[in-house]
């Protein structure tokens, strides 16, 4: 097994499966399925989820919605998707505790290193909500932070792409696909494998990223066994 303890970064949308927005219930099950392989191998997992199935902020903001208020509708909408998935793994017999930015009584512990510590040494997947509690940053900035915070070996962005590319891949037939590239050619190039609030946090904390195809089944599993999926970013 090439990692020990990972943060696993799912986009909100991707559990809206084919529909237009919300959860699908067989994407939500896959994904559980897919977590509970990889507690198999004896990984600590750390999860978080977008929230862009049900509010994103920038959204609300470009409608005229204020920017802070937004933010935190956009926050509460993760944990709505951190609910669903502690659900979906309740059902599989895989424990589960939501740690949260925000405090969201009764359904939320406070997010802290020593918690999210505990619960992993014990085996337990965490499921972080809230993104950082604050607003003007993405979910993208709140993996890497808690990623840090938990000294995670990797954070795993799982997409429904196979990796990053030179343009974007369902649009240009052209784009070339990276195995690896590193945080600067990342901001040279200007390609959006997360915000740069993130990929700076990650670089300066020498946390690399692998972002793979979660849809494809058994994908989580080939990573985290060190197959060359997807595309690493680091130095």
């Amino acid at each position: 097994m090439k990692f020990k303890r990972v943060l696993l970064k799912l986009s909100g949308e991707a559990l809206m499966g084919e529909q237009l927005h919300g959860i699908c219930p067989a994407r939500l099950n896959t994904y559980a399925r897919e977590i509970r392989s990889a507690l198999s191998l004896g990984v600590e997992l750390a999860i978080i989820i977008g929230g862009g199935n049900i509010y994103r902020g920038l959204q609300g903001m470009s409608k005229g919605m204020d920017r802070v208020q937004g933010d935190y509708m956009g926050m509460m909408a993760t944990v709505i998707n951190a609910l669903a998935m502690q659900g979906e793994l309740e059902k599989l017999q895989v424990k589960s505790t939501i740690l949260s930015g925000m405090q969201v009584q009764p359904v939320t512990e406070p997010m802290t290193r020593r918690r999210a510590n505990e619960l992993l040494s014990n085996g337990q997947v965490v499921i972080v909500a809230g993104g950082t509690g604050n607003p003007f940053f993405t979910t993208d900035t709140a993996a890497a932070l808690r990623a840090s915070e938990i000294q995670a070996d990797v954070i795993l962005k799982g997409t429904r792409v196979d990796g990053i590319y030179s343009a974007d891949p369902e649009k240009d037939s052209h784009a070339i696909k990276y195995d690896t590239i590193t945080f600067d050619e990342v901001y040279e190039k200007r390609l959006k494998v997360m915000d740069l609030t993130a990929i700076t946090m990650c670089r300066e904390n020498k946390l690399p990223v692998v972002v793979f195809n979660m849809n494809n089944e058994g994908s989580l599993m080939r990573v985290l066994q060190g197959e060359n999926i997807g595309t690493l970013v680091t130095d």
